[in-house]
């Protein structure tokens, strides 16, 4: 089974995984697993987000392809983009935006103290 027949199947439903067999080794691991969150999409929205990948995130192009205009290629991430959780990849950076905007005079040292504090 595919993950667009997994889609189709679930119908937008949540799902877990609860037995992963890697490929060719015979290992399997069972237990609760959450599809990640891209494979969690609708179908079509999987293709819209393959396609803006392929297309190096050019909305000129996404116009091109499923021949809609830039307000409705704005809208349909907009919508995808509320749907999926945000991972901050660099947290180190939001702490050195903290004390930079300390340093600025922006915050107090309390302040700046309970934003590190809530970003742990």
């Amino acid at each position: 089974m595919d993950w667009q027949e997994l889609t189709d199947l679930t119908q937008g439903r949540p799902f877990v995984v609860e037995r992963v067999r890697l490929a060719g080794s015979g290992v399997a691991v069972e237990g609760q697993f959450e599809p990640p969150q891209l494979a969690q999409l609708g179908v079509d929205d999987q293709v819209f987000v393959a396609a803006f990948v392929r297309s190096h995130g050019s909305i000129k192009e996404m116009e091109r392809i499923f021949g809609v205009s830039y307000p409705t290629i704005k809208s349909r991430l907009k919508r995808i983009a509320e749907a999926l959780d945000f991972v901050d990849t660099d947290p180190a950076a939001a702490g050195a935006d903290v004390v930079d905007r300390l340093r600025r005079g922006e915050i107090t040292a309390q302040e700046a103290l309970a934003e590190l504090e809530r970003s742990r």
